[in-house]
């Protein structure tokens, strides 16, 4: 992976980065350790984002084998799992995020197809 886990910035931290730009994209991609499932499902995001988010998106990485605890908080049950915590309501896709359509569609990127 090409970013390291991190630990969730402050509140505060947060509502200033989103004062300041609304119109970013806040997601959290939640794995255990850098598993083959997990490299592929941060690249597939990271093309995604690039591809349609373009300059709009912040990753946050939490690796739950070093911060198992931070997993309560959004109801993590299986890994990979992508919370998109900005912009409201808060959206999550479990997997490795390979199926591009159900991905956009799963955090309201792009609507569902009739």
């Amino acid at each position: 992976m090409k970013r390291e886990p991190s630990v969730p910035q402050s509140l505060d931290a947060l509502a200033a980065t989103t004062a300041a730009n609304p119109d970013v994209w806040e997601l959290r991609l939640y794995v255990a350790g850098k598993t083959a499932k997990s490299i592929a499902a941060f690249e597939n995001l990271t093309r995604l984002c690039d591809e349609h988010l373009a300059g709009k998106y912040k990753i946050e990485v939490v690796d739950l084998l070093v911060h198992p605890q931070l997993a309560k908080g959004d109801q993590i049950v299986a890994i990979p799992t992508l919370v998109r915590k900005l912009p409201q309501p808060i959206r999550k896709v479990i997997g490795d995020l390979s199926n591009v359509e159900r991905t956009l569609v799963g955090l309201q990127v792009r609507p569902v197809k009739p």
